[in-house]
């Protein structure tokens, strides 16, 4: 996520908060009672991650060829040494993604012409044998510099080990005189329709070094061998594994350039504690509003007893509410959070109160909007805390007298205190 979205999602939880504790302020007597803050631990180090679009690779390259086989076995030429004469040509293309700033993933596809001498063919053909080969793998990076020394996107050199699995398919198969050679027999007069192809199962390592050119583009240099069985190249002779060692230079093309968003859990611990002083300023504010109201009640006289069949009866004494109102914002009929208290107490007071009506007058501020479209959006705001009552605390409609008046009565001489719904006895 963005840093942002992480300030909003704080924002959003301490929002939760402080709502949750009104809602408990509203349901028993003001106190005192402080608000807890539960302890953050967090982990001081920074986490990296990227848009899936970014840190995506396409390489090509080329290089050479020197097959190691036939191990242990005599002959003129030893092939399980370097050889000039037998280094031919190959070529690289690949494809991947870096996962993480230390991890990475590569599809990575290698193909040209063998060389190697063959012991088990006679002469003149002995020393020269040949087949085309193409490989393919899937490979896993490790860039080393980064694991050590650090993430930085713009480091010019990195040293990256890798490991893999894939495939090799060997084709045509065939000694200098363009006979095919054969893995199970020892000599051409023996070979009956001999094997030309052969699939393999390699493991693969090797070292990559990457020079940064620039943000979109690398030079890579890397050293890499393919281990097989003995039977990769047809020839079934000497040690049980057989090796090719390749040496590949090339370009990365960086799709979406390299690099990484951070983000540290512990940078935002004094914007949580800020938070939290916010929720305990407010909580401190609603209980000094809540009992300015109750000390206010209190001064207020009871109702005046009714007369049923010619016999005065005296109620419970439950004191009225002073003028309630609920405010809102611009062209709006929403009930906002901090406003839903008020709802909250008229129908505390109805419920007390259970004989008495009331007037729900909904107005609207006119320095903005007509006077049409002021008198719709004041019956939108009577009728959303008649609703509010009636759904959300269960007060019967019939003892709610909606009533509009648009813009064309302004309670207030402040215009924007005009966009508000005031309570009255009916």
């Amino acid at each position: 996520m963005k840093t942002k979205n992480f300030y909003c999602l704080i924002a959003l939880a301490a929002a939760g908060i402080g709502l949750s504790q009104k809602a408990e302020a509203q349901e028993t007597v003001y106190t005192d009672q402080a608000v807890t803050v539960t302890e953050f631990t967090c982990d001081n180090s920074n986490k990296y991650f990227s848009n899936w679009r970014q840190n995506w690779f396409l390489q090509f390259g080329a290089g050479v060829d020197q097959p190691l086989v036939e191990h242990g076995v005599g002959m003129k030429a030893p092939t399980h040494t370097i050889d000039k004469k037998m280094m031919t040509a190959v070529y690289n293309v690949g494809v991947g993604r870096w996962i993480s700033p230390y991890l990475g993933l590569r599809l990575n596809a290698l193909g040209g012409t063998l060389h190697w001498d063959n012991p088990v063919l006679e002469s003149p053909a002995r020393g020269w044998t040949h087949a085309n080969h193409v490989q393919l793998n899937l490979e896993l990076m490790w860039d080393m510099c980064n694991s050590i020394a650090g993430v930085n996107p713009e480091r010019p050199v990195s040293v990256i080990p890798f490991i893999g699995l894939g495939g090799d398919y060997l084709w045509d198969v065939n000694d200098s005189f363009g006979n095919p050679a054969d893995a199970t027999n020892i000599s051409r007069r023996n070979i009956n329709k001999p094997r030309t192809t052969n699939w393999s199962l390699p493991v693969t390592a090797g070292i990559q070094f990457r020079f940064r050119l620039c943000k979109y583009v690398d030079f890579f240099a890397e050293a890499r061998a393919s281990f097989y069985g003995d039977n990769w190249n047809l020839c079934a002779t000497g040690d049980p594994i057989e090796s090719n060692v390749q040496a590949v230079g090339g370009f990365n093309i960086n799709f979406g350039g390299r690099g990484w968003d951070t983000y540290n859990e512990c940078a935002y611990l004094s914007q949580i504690a800020s938070l939290n002083g916010q929720v305990n300023d407010l909580r401190a504010e609603l209980l000094n509003a809540g009992q300015a109201v109750a000390a206010l009640e209190a001064q207020l006289p009871c109702p005046e007893p009714k007369v049923v069949n010619n016999a005065a009866v005296q109620k419970d004494c439950v004191n009225a509410p002073l003028m309630t109102t609920v405010r809102f914002t611009i062209d709006s009929a929403e009930i906002l959070p901090t406003e839903q208290v008020n709802v909250y107490n008229m129908a505390e007071w109805l419920k007390a109160n259970p004989e008495e009506k009331i007037n729900i007058v909904g107005y609207a501020d006119k320095d903005t909007g007509t006077s049409e479209y002021n008198l719709q959006l004041s019956e939108r705001r009577a009728n959303a805390v008649a609703d509010a009552l009636v759904n959300d605390y269960g007060i019967d409609r019939s003892r709610l007298n909606i009533k509009y008046d648009g813009s064309s009565v302004q309670p207030y001489s402040t215009n924007d205190w005009n966009r508000i719904v005031i309570f009255t006895q009916k």
